[in-house]
């Protein structure tokens, strides 16, 4: 990893760490993903050489930095979809100074809106938008994945209430078989094994 990379995705873990603890609303603090998990995901897009990589919910663009990063590594593509047009915007900014502006494509709007416009195949999915609506998420995309395509979706054991009906889902679907990692915030792994 070069260094603009590691002082980026630092300032971003340590202002993480500091509006959580100053007990900042949901809605006013960066929302990043653990480091061990974003670790855990770039490892799983880089064994798998994803080529075509999809983000869905990139809040401040920690993920879409680790996703990147793999990306630079397997010569793929990462489509990152956000809601919000000025985190967006930020997200390009530490794109550029991380020298990663290249392997990303930023869609701003309803990623399931974005999606359903796509009809090339999908290697990779990291799904971090919001809670209730995980499973429209992967309905968009399900067509789009072939067998040995992954689906990764994060806070699997911090609110699992709110993703037991996804969660159930992917587990009890008959073409994926998915497993619940508890690091970080807990990630459901999933990887379609049928057409």
């Amino acid at each position: 990893m070069h260094q603009e990379l590691f002082d980026i995705l630092t300032r971003l873990e340590m202002q993480d760490q500091q509006e959580r603890a100053q007990n900042l609303l949901r809605e006013q603090r960066l929302r990043a993903m653990r480091p061990d998990s974003a670790k855990l995901l770039f490892t799983l897009v880089v064994a798998n050489k994803a080529q075509t990589i999809v983000e869905i919910g990139s809040s401040a663009g920690y993920s879409t930095l680790w996703l990147a990063y793999a990306a630079s590594i397997t010569g793929g593509q990462v489509v990152a979809c956000e809601l919000n047009s000025t985190k967006a915007d930020n997200i390009r900014t530490n794109l550029e100074k991380a020298h990663l502006a290249d392997y990303v494509q930023i869609l701003v709007g309803d990623a399931r809106d974005l999606l359903r416009q796509r009809k090339e195949p999908i290697d990779f999915v990291f799904i971090d938008g919001e809670k209730d609506q995980y499973e429209s998420y992967f309905d968009v995309v399900y067509k789009q994945l072939g067998v040995g395509s992954m689906v990764v979706a994060d806070n699997a054991v911090s609110h699992a209430d709110e993703l037991l009906d996804y969660i159930t889902y992917v587990q009890n679907h008959p073409n994926l078989e998915s497993v619940t990692v508890p690091i970080g915030k807990g990630l459901e792994i999933t990887v379609k094994t049928a057409a």
